[in-house]
């Protein structure tokens, strides 16, 4: 079965009395809304971690057809159509949200998992040194 995220991420906006587009939304409260989703439509059964492994990685494929015969694209996208930015936000989406469906599936907190990432990444990749300390 073929869940349409698209559909999902239309859904939740129209659900969520959103008064500030820019309000942050924590990744606990899109997993418990993903997973209210799911259970309502009685989806839980489809969403094996390789299920939606496979359903995201579609999803990056969506992503990266966007970008395919764009060439480099500036920062910002100042060139896009507005409609293209929405389209890419959409594709975006959608494969965050299967992304956090997929680590709640798996048990993982995927907010403390990426802050611990990013410490360990400090420490293999660590400032460059200032340029007068180099001599």
């Amino acid at each position: 079965m073929d869940i349409s995220l698209k559909d999902l991420s239309k859904q939740l906006e129209g659900k969520m009395e959103v008064q500030d587009r820019s309000m942050d939304i924590s990744l606990k409260d899109l997993s418990k809304q993903l997973e209210d989703f799911a259970k309502v439509r009685n989806w839980e059964k489809y969403h094996s971690p390789r299920n939606l492994l496979l359903a995201m990685v579609g999803e990056v494929g969506e992503l990266s057809e966007i970008f395919q015969w764009r060439g480099e694209v500036d920062k910002g996208l100042s060139n896009w159509e507005e409609s293209d930015k929405e389209h890419l936000g959409e594709e975006l989406s959608d494969v965050l949200l299967y992304l956090i469906r997929l680590a709640d599936i798996c048990g993982i907190d995927l907010a403390d998992a990426a802050a611990k990432k990013i410490i360990k990444n400090s420490i293999k990749y660590p400032e460059p040194k200032v340029f007068e300390e180099m001599f």
